[in-house]
């Protein structure tokens, strides 16, 4: 197996720089695993393709503003703090821009000089251990001061920073957005509800490395990032009662793919609980917990296309993106859908 392998054609101009209007107007391939058909849809025509007794499988982490703009306190040049994992009350795990001028003992105020940053170390990789100082409360300076991180390949300002996060994103602590859930408003999780669907949320904190490409030839050898879940005992509950019933498990991206299968045994049962998870899904992986699978377009030779290969096979996948390339689907985070079933 080799990366290039998950390698495909995209015009430049597919990749969706800011969200459709309406949420759920976006469209939808349907992909039938077991065939290859592909069928042309938009989301708002999601609910008829689920069954009663189905789960509905959703991350509701919410976004941090986790982009912090300020000015180094000697010498006073722009700085930039990323925050990625909280360590305690007041030191985070963070990427920073400029690394060269941001050493062990640097500081970076923010705003009127409310909010502090200290250097503490220089981690493994580049990024450093930060702690924070506040006039107040961190968390609301860090709601004043702090931005919501775009993906890298998104160039335009979002003017509403809402539409970067699912409508039922509500467990802060993403540095980005589990993306294929962006499609859905209330009045379309309403609609599921009353078909008989049952909606069982799950957190996945969705970490950077998420659009970390893969260097390595043999993407085997790819070292994945590790990123925080929480699985509650009611959740777990409601889906292994759908699966004894003969429903289907639907996860709502890849997020909440790769949560069910780090906490399902052998025999597919659910398992409550939190932790860390590096799990690496790629072909030839045996998946244990979920029927379908409901994601965006990914980007060419990614982690995240390589989970979907593996979910559907890899012809299959790229025969739908050059399919939807062909379409003029858009692309990526505020891209159109695809669902695997």
């Amino acid at each position: 197996m080799l990366v290039g392998e998950f390698d495909y054609e995209l015009p430049e101009e597919l990749i969706a720089q800011e969200p459709l209007p309406e949420r759920a107007q976006s469209r939808l391939l349907v992909l039938e695993k077991e065939t290859g058909r592909v069928e042309h849809r938009h989301f708002y025509h999601f609910p008829e393709l689920l069954r009663a007794g189905d789960a509905l499988v959703l991350n509701n982490t919410r976004v941090l503003p986790a982009r912090l703009i300020g000015r180094k306190k000697a010498g006073g040049g722009v700085a930039e703090i990323l925050l990625l994992h909280r360590k305690n009350a007041t030191v985070w795990e963070a990427l920073v821009r400029p690394g060269r001028r941001l050493r062990p003992g640097a500081q970076v105020v923010f705003g009127a000089g409310e909010l502090t940053a200290t250097i503490l170390e220089i981690l493994p990789g580049g990024g450093r251990m930060v702690e924070f100082t506040c006039q107040g409360v961190f968390e609301e300076a860090l709601d004043r001061l702090g931005e919501v991180p775009l993906p890298p390949y998104i160039r335009k300002k979002l003017p509403d920073a809402e539409r970067y996060q699912t409508v039922y994103a509500k467990e802060e602590g993403s540095a980005a957005a589990p993306t294929a859930g962006l499609h859905f408003t209330p009045e379309l999780l309403a609609e599921i509800r009353e078909r008989g669907v049952h909606l069982a949320e799950i957190t996945l904190h969705v970490g950077l490395g998420t659009f970390r490409p893969v260097k390595v030839a043999d993407p085997r050898e790819h070292r994945m990032h590790s990123e925080y879940y929480h699985v509650t005992p009611a959740a777990a509950q409601t889906l292994n009662s759908c699966r004894e019933k003969g429903g289907r498990i639907i996860a709502v991206g890849t997020t909440s793919c790769r949560t069910l299968e780090t906490v399902a045994g052998d025999d597919g049962l659910i398992m409550p609980g939190s932790g860390w998870t590096n799990l690496f899904i790629y072909p030839g992986y045996r998946f244990k917990a979920i029927d379908a699978l409901l994601t965006n377009f990914h980007l060419p030779r990614s982690t995240l296309l390589m989970l979907v290969s593996a979910f559907a096979g890899r012809e299959k996948v790229l025969a739908a993106y050059r399919e939807a390339v062909t379409e003029r689907y858009r692309f990526f985070s505020f891209g159109d859908a695809m669902f695997i079933c």
